[in-house]
């Protein structure tokens, strides 16, 4: 654990005991200002708690333990106080804003915290200042507790994003501090001021940071999709539901620049429309009641790939849709289905899994510089669609859960 130092601004406290020796506690506000008379008396409250109920002497005791009671509670008299700004001395100044889940359930549960510990990027990493965070599906069955990989709590939610270079790791040679990348990752981490990421790459400088964290998760889970697990060629057929979404537009960019026949489903004229800009030649709208058939006519022998976004609700319509010997990905799933298998072993068809989890570091990096040569050539162009604030990310995860007739990729930027 590291040391704590002794200085109070204008609060006193007795010394803590940590890891079996007498340490003194530092609490420091932002620019030195002053704590209002009824703070103060709070903060020096909660370092008595800290004392009296935290087991600080057995060592174990880590700064995320601490830090939630130095920062403001409901009853403060001024809640938007320096002291929404403390800094524990010990952490070396390493401290930033993020968005924490402390404990898993619904978006209420994603706090705003000003004093998060700073990560200090590993071998291999790069530290980013994250100037923009992308929201997807997966991080809302993360935080709601409903993932086959769950994170240690606390923890930053996010698993993409964009923003500058600040710190390299050992060993990293490809990137340099003050470079503008975009990245993505296997753990969460990137709704914060920084992140440190392993899979990082450049952004070019026609995008923005926002369109940078719309390409990570959505152009990779894509990638993967159509070129590693359905093995894609030019020529063959693909459908892909919710093709106005962040993944749905990325794997129509992707298969339309790849020379595949792309089919997709959407829920809106809007939807429609912008899955036509972005490479598909044909799109249904998924309310009408016929749509299955109009899918059906259109390709009467089925499509040689058929890309699932939401399983629980298409995935026996895909059984029918698709070809002989095709290829189902399941990108997406919020339940259970029961389908009929005799359909697909008529056609030895088969569904497959896909999950960016089971990604290499050489997965990553071959799709990482794939894609980022297909956008510095103008072949795809991540779409954004709704922006919201580092403050509005419960409503943001409200937005990806509860949204219809999605368009592009929601995202969260971070000043």
């Amino acid at each position: 654990m590291p040391k704590i130092d002794a200085k109070f601004d204008h609060c006193t406290s007795s010394p803590s005991r940590v890891a079996g020796s007498v340490q003194p506690l530092s609490i420091q506000t932002n620019a030195g200002q002053q704590l209002p008379e009824g703070v103060q008396t709070r903060v020096a409250g909660r370092v008595a708690r800290l004392q009296a109920g935290n087991n600080l002497g057995d060592g174990n005791t880590s700064l995320n333990t601490l830090l939630p009671l130095l920062l403001p509670e409901e009853n403060d008299d001024q809640p938007t106080a320096p002291t929404t700004m403390v800094t524990v001395l010990g952490m070396g100044g390493r401290a930033m804003r993020a968005a924490v889940v402390r404990q898993f359930g619904s978006p209420e549960n994603i706090l705003i915290e000003n004093a998060f510990p700073k990560p200090t990027p590993k071998e291999g990493e790069v530290l980013v200042r994250v100037h923009a965070a992308g929201v997807n599906p997966v991080d809302t069955y993360i935080r709601s507790g409903q993932y086959a990989n769950l994170p240690n709590l606390p923890y930053v939610p996010g698993r993409e994003g964009a923003g500058i270079v600040e710190e390299i790791g050992e060993g990293v040679t490809e990137l340099k501090p003050g470079d503008r990348v975009w990245f993505t990752q296997p753990r969460t981490g990137s709704a914060a001021q920084y992140a440190a990421v392993s899979h990082a790459y450049i952004l070019p400088e026609q995008l923005s940071f926002s369109q940078g964290a719309a390409i990570g998760i959505a152009y990779m889970t894509a990638f993967r999709a159509l070129f590693t697990k359905a093995q894609a060629r030019k020529g063959q057929s693909v459908l892909i539901h919710g093709a106005s979404g962040g993944v749905g537009l990325a794997a129509c960019q992707l298969a339309a620049s790849a020379g595949l026949k792309v089919v997709g489903t959407a829920g809106t004229e809007a939807g429609v429309s912008i899955a036509r800009q972005n490479g598909a030649e044909f799109v249904a709208n998924h309310r009408e009641m016929e749509y299955v058939r109009t899918l059906a006519d259109l390709y009467p022998s089925g499509f040689d790939i058929v890309l699932e976004m939401l399983a629980n609700v298409n995935l026996s319509h895909d059984a029918s849709l698709v070809a002989r010997y095709g290829k189902i990905c399941v990108i997406g799933s919020r339940g259970d289905i029961q389908i009929n298998p005799r359909v697909l072993m008529q056609k030895e068809s088969s569904i497959i899994g896909v999950m960016l989890f089971h990604n290499t570091r050489d997965d990553y990096d071959n799709m990482g510089n794939e894609i980022s040569k297909l956008i510095k050539y103008g072949h795809i162009k991540p779409v954004v669609g709704k922006e919201f604030r580092l403050e509005e990310m419960p409503a943001a995860h409200h937005e990806v859960v509860n949204q219809t007739g999605t368009l592009g990729k929601i995202v969260v930027n971070i000043p």
